[in-house]
């Protein structure tokens, strides 16, 4: 096991460096307003290769600029204590890891209750934080945070009611979106396409980007023309996966009533393939299904399922740019919401 080794001296990292002892003093204490951004970081890896990390650490918190950004989760109680593994959160964490570490900045993962948000007004002052970037919490929980925290923050995946919220008027907030609606929208028209009567929509609710994704679903397959053969059904199931498991036991008949479902999440779309095919169903013959995310996950499965795509790599792309502009964004003339778009990727889950 590595341990620091104690008798280095600066005397020692300035004669390495060929840098004065002050500057390395002045880069310990985190005085950096007057050295060059090369030095400083010469002056840091020197540390690090004494095994002087912790105070590397504090040497960035102490700065101006600590390039530290922090990526705040909601640890829903859907997740069931194993958020790290959700598809599309592990795929999130990742692209953004990726795109912080290109950028010469530290990542830094916060799961938070949605009852604890208040938290979150210390643990950026704590860690004197460049910005925030903030997964899963409600539109309410925004105006919060927005009066109370100074630093600049990103919506990555969230939801801001644009009609009723004077939110995305408000400097240094952006809110990354994706096209819920559209996603549902080509979900519908793909099973309209090929030729079912009575699809379902699963969800463990029906508000916000799952509202949007439902209502976008029903538009796309009743072409706003609802009869007594064609029909758009929903089913809001449990997030507990013990209480999922019996209710689809309870509700196996109204399942059985359509020939094709749509997931909110590819999560909740392989839960109900699994539970289908252990009652000797077959997908998709039986039963066609179309999850959203298009995670990793969708590929692993047999038969590999259709999704509605978002792509994280453009997301975390956009995510760090914007946190780059609102930094020098004062004026509510900043465009404060971003939507992408969305694609459905057809596999043989879903074709007959």
């Amino acid at each position: 096991m590595n341990v620091p080794k104690n008798n280095v001296r600066i005397v020692d990292i300035a004669e390495k460096l060929k840098v004065s002892t002050a500057t390395v003093s002045n880069v310990i204490h985190g005085k950096t307003k007057k050295i060059s951004d090369e030095t400083v970081q010469l002056v840091q890896k020197a540390l690090e290769e004494e095994n002087y990390i912790p105070s590397v650490a504090k040497i960035l918190m102490a700065q101006n600029n600590s390039k530290i950004i922090g990526i705040v989760i909601n640890n829903n109680p859907k997740y069931e204590g194993n958020i790290l593994s959700d598809p599309f959160i592990a795929e999130s964490l990742n692209a953004l890891s990726f795109e912080i570490e290109k950028r010469g900045f530290f990542m830094m993962v916060k799961l938070l209750e949605e009852e604890k948000i208040n938290d979150l007004e210390k643990f950026a002052s704590m860690w004197n934080l460049e910005g925030l970037i903030i997964i899963g919490f409600c539109s309410q929980n925004y105006k919060m945070l927005r009066n109370k925290i100074r630093i600049p923050f990103v919506i990555y995946d969230g939801f801001i009611n644009k009609e009723k919220e004077n939110l995305l008027r408000t400097p240094k907030f952006c809110n990354i979106s994706i096209d819920n609606f559209s996603g549902g929208l080509q979900v519908g028209e793909h099973f309209r396409k090929t030729g079912h009567i009575k699809v379902l929509f699963i969800a463990d609710n029906c508000v916000c980007m799952d509202k949007e994704r439902f209502e976008g679903f029903k538009e796309g397959f009743l072409q706003q023309e609802e009869t007594a053969e064609n029909s758009v059904d929903f089913l809001q199931i449990p997030m507990n996966r013990e209480d999922r498991i019996l209710f689809y036991e309870k509700n196996l008949q109204k399942i059985q009533q359509n020939t094709a479902i749509f997931c909110a999440s590819d999560f909740y779309a392989v839960d109900i393939m699994n539970f289908l095919k252990e009652k000797g169903f077959s997908i998709p013959d039986d039963f066609c299904i179309v999850g959203f995310d298009d995670s990793p996950l969708c590929r692993q499965t047999s038969p590999n399922l259709s999704s509605v795509s978002q792509c994280p790599k453009t997301r975390a792309l956009l995510a760090l740019d914007l946190l780059e502009e609102l930094k020098d964004k004062e004026s509510e003339s900043f465009s404060s919401s971003k939507m992408l778009d969305v694609k459905l990727v057809v596999r043989k889950s879903s074709t007959l």
